[in-house]
C-alpha cells in the first residue's frame, strides 16, 4: 500500500515539474509560450525556441475557413439555452415535406410525418407548468424581437422568469404580466434603455398591472437594479431623429451638468433625455420640433417644455 502511494506521489511530482518546465522558456525564462496549431509545437514567442514538438492537437480533424463551413462540419447541436422550456434538448421535425435530397414526400409519408409532428408537440411538455413556461418564454422572445433586444437580454429575462416560477410567484398573476416584467427587469439589468411605455406597446397588459407586477418580482427576487440613467436614451433618440453628432454631444453635456445638480430626481428619464435633445438642438441651431421629440421618446410636449427650460437655465449658469 505504501509503495503504491509513493508511486502516485512521484508521478504527481513529475507531472508538476513538467508543467513548471512548460510554464516558462528555459532559454530566456520568458512566459510568452504559444501553440502552433498547424505543426503541433509549443514555441517561445520571445526567442523562438521549440519546447515541445509532439504537442497534442485537441481540436477537430477538419478545417474550416468560414463560419458557414464550420457550422456545416460541426457534429454538435446548438448550445443549451434558458430561452427554451427544455433548454434546447428536444428534437424538431421540419415542416417542409421533403427528404434529405430535397424531393417531395409521397402522400402516405406526408400523413405519417404530420402525425409525428403532432405527437412530438404533445410530448415536449409533460404537465401544465411546462406548457405555461413554454408560452411565457415564447412571449418574452416575441416582445424582445419587437424591441430589437440582444440575445443576452433575452437570456437574462428567461432566467428571471424561471426563478419567479421556482419561487411560485406566478400564482394569481397573468403569464403575460410576469413575462413582461421579467423582460423589463432584464433590460434594466443589462443596461438596455427601454421605457415602460415602450414595453406597453409590445405587451398585452395595462400600465398598472405591469408596474405592480414588476415591483413585486423585483422585491421578491431581490434583483439588483440601478436607477435608469437618462444618458442611455440619448444615442437611440438622436439616431431615430437623425440629428447631427453635435446635437448628441451637446445633449450629453447638458445632462452631465444637470445630473450633477440633481435636477433629474423624481423625473422620468425618457422625458429628461428628450428635453436635453430639444435644448441641444436649439443651441446648435438645428430644426427639431417638440412634437417630433415627444413622439420618439413617448412623452408629452408639456414634459419637454417644462424640462428643457430648467436644463438651459442650469447649463447657462455653469
Amino acid at each position: 500500500m505504501t509503495s503504491i502511494r509513493q508511486r502516485k506521489q512521484q508521478q504527481t511530482a513529475d507531472e508538476t515539474s513538467q508543467q513548471k518546465e512548460h510554464d516558462q522558456c528555459p532559454e530566456c525564462t520568458s512566459e510568452k509560450l504559444i501553440q502552433s496549431a498547424d505543426q503541433g509545437e509549443l514555441v517561445c514567442q520571445n526567442c523562438g525556441l521549440v519546447l515541445d514538438d509532439s504537442h497534442l492537437d485537441r481540436g477537430p480533424e477538419w478545417r474550416a475557413f468560414t463560419q458557414t463551413e464550420k457550422d456545416s462540419k460541426s457534429r454538435v447541436g446548438a448550445p443549451l439555452t434558458h430561452r427554451m422550456h427544455d433548454r434546447g434538448l428536444t428534437t424538431t421535425i421540419d415542416w417542409q415535406n421533403k427528404d434529405v435530397y430535397g424531393r417531395t414526400l409521397s402522400e402516405r409519408k406526408r400523413k405519417q410525418f404530420h402525425r409525428l409532428r403532432t405527437w412530438q408537440q404533445r410530448i415536449r411538455t409533460k404537465d401544465a407548468s411546462e406548457r405555461n413556461l413554454q408560452f411565457a418564454l415564447s412571449e418574452i422572445d416575441r416582445m424582445a424581437s419587437a424591441l430589437n433586444l440582444p440575445e443576452t437580454t433575452r437570456e437574462i429575462a428567461s432566467v428571471i422568469y424561471r426563478r419567479a416560477l421556482a419561487e411560485d410567484l406566478i400564482r394569481g398573476r397573468s403569464i403575460e404580466g410576469v413575462a413582461t416584467s421579467c423582460l423589463y427587469a432584464a433590460c434594466r439589468q443589462d443596461g438596455i434603455p427601454r421605457s415602460l411605455d415602450e414595453m406597453l406597446t409590445v405587451s398585452r397588459i395595462g400600465e398598472k398591472e405591469l408596474g405592480r407586477t414588476y415591483r413585486y418580482i423585483a422585491h421578491e427576487l431581490t434583483l439588483e437594479i440601478e436607477p435608469t440613467n437618462p444618458k442611455q436614451f440619448i444615442p437611440r433618440f438622436c439616431s431615430e431623429l437623425e440629428t447631427s453628432t453635435a446635437v448628441e454631444n451637446q445633449a450629453l453635456e447638458i445632462l452631465e451638468v444637470t445630473l450633477e445638480q440633481g435636477l433629474h430626481s423624481g423625473k422620468s428619464p425618457t422625458g429628461f433625455a428628450a428635453a436635453a435633445i430639444y435644448a441641444a438642438s436649439l443651441l446648435c441651431n438645428e430644426k427639431c420640433t417638440q412634437p417630433e421629440v415627444a413622439e420618439i421618446a413617448h412623452v408629452t410636449e408639456v414634459t419637454i417644455r417644462n424640462r428643457y427650460q430648467e436644463q438651459l437655465a442650469a447649463f447657462n449658469s455653469e
